[in-house]
């Protein structure tokens, strides 16, 4: 990253002593004790300009431990040899249209805060340092054109992000990628940001012999066991489903919701449903996206070959 600007860091956090005391409380959940890190995360979203930075408006949720069941495919397998914790989302499987906008982003919200209040604090512990970031493994099995086509959904959780959990994840590994996949990332890329591009590393097959190389076996998501062509292990047990309801992570994250739920809301009933949030305005280089991914896939659907028109816009083979 090279030289840390000192001086954005100490400006920043001057305007953030000054804030109101709902975002300083929002604030102070977000640091978890870590302030400078956190700062830094930040200021690196908007390329270390303050001004940007201080205008980004954290999504403040009500009623944030409502029990809710995941409406997506996501779970923890373990940790890299980094210590950074490693999460495993089933994109291709994940049930997108099943479930209101509200409900996916609550979800996508607890296991956020599960992750940023729980686990890094408890991995920073385990390894003695600041771990503030994780890794995440995103299983492309079975991604048919009407789950891309909720891109909408997708853009409002990656605006939340933006604005909530910047710069929480290191490197995103993408597994078992089909050809569609493959084809709208070829026109995705070339507008995302350079800081966001470095971050996706698109692995052959079920990543297996590229991903043992930042984390153990024990580590490794259960759609990632099969053994690779390149390895010379032998494949062992099935690893249990990270998306398992039964999975220590699952009943961990909501025994921690039912009972900060007990003391955020005592009279109040656990119950489904019930959660709200001000979703946010998509951010222009999210909106971007959207409408080229839509547009290609339109052009996949009347047959006219979504990887001609990539060739077409001239785009760079990885």
């Amino acid at each position: 990253m090279g030289i840390v600007p000192d001086e954005a860091i100490i400006q920043f956090k001057a305007l953030m002593d000054q804030v109101e005391e709902p975002l300083k409380r929002t604030y102070q959940n977000i640091h978890q004790g870590y302030q400078t890190e956190t700062l830094m995360r930040f200021l690196k979203a908007r390329e270390w300009n303050v001004a940007k930075t201080h205008k980004m408006k954290p999504i403040v949720p009500t009623d944030l431990y409502r029990a809710v069941r995941d409406s997506q495919l996501i779970g923890m397998s373990g940790y890299s040899r980094e210590g950074l914790p490693v999460f495993a989302i089933g994109v291709g499987l994940s049930t997108f249209d099943k479930a209101s906008v509200h409900y996916y982003v609550q979800s996508h919200i607890q296991i956020n805060e599960y992750r940023d209040r729980i686990i890094l604090p408890s991995a920073s512990k385990k390894y003695g340092r600041p771990i503030t970031t994780c890794v995440k493994v995103l299983d492309m099995t079975g991604l048919k054109l009407s789950a891309l086509s909720q891109i909408k959904l997708l853009t409002i959780i990656s605006t939340v992000d933006d604005l909530n959990y910047p710069e929480k994840t290191k490197t995103y590994y993408i597994v078992n990628a089909p050809y569609i996949f493959s084809a709208c990332w070829k026109v995705v890329k070339p507008l995302l940001q350079e800081r966001t591009r470095k971050k996706v590393q698109v692995l052959p097959g079920n990543g297996r012999d590229e991903l043992l190389k930042i984390m153990d076996l024990t580590s490794l998501p259960h759609f990632c066991t099969k053994e690779g062509s390149g390895s010379s292990q032998h494949a062992e047990n099935a690893t249990e489903s990270c998306y398992s309801l039964d999975h220590p992570f699952h009943q961990q994250l909501y025994n921690y919701i039912k009972q900060q739920s007990l003391i955020n809301e005592p009279d109040k009933p656990i119950k489904q449903g019930s959660f709200h949030v001000d979703l946010p305005e998509a951010a222009a280089e999210g909106t971007k996206i959207a409408e080229t991914i839509e547009s290609e896939l339109l052009k996949f659907e009347n047959g006219n070959g979504i990887s001609r028109s990539a060739s077409s816009l001239k785009i760079i083979d990885d």
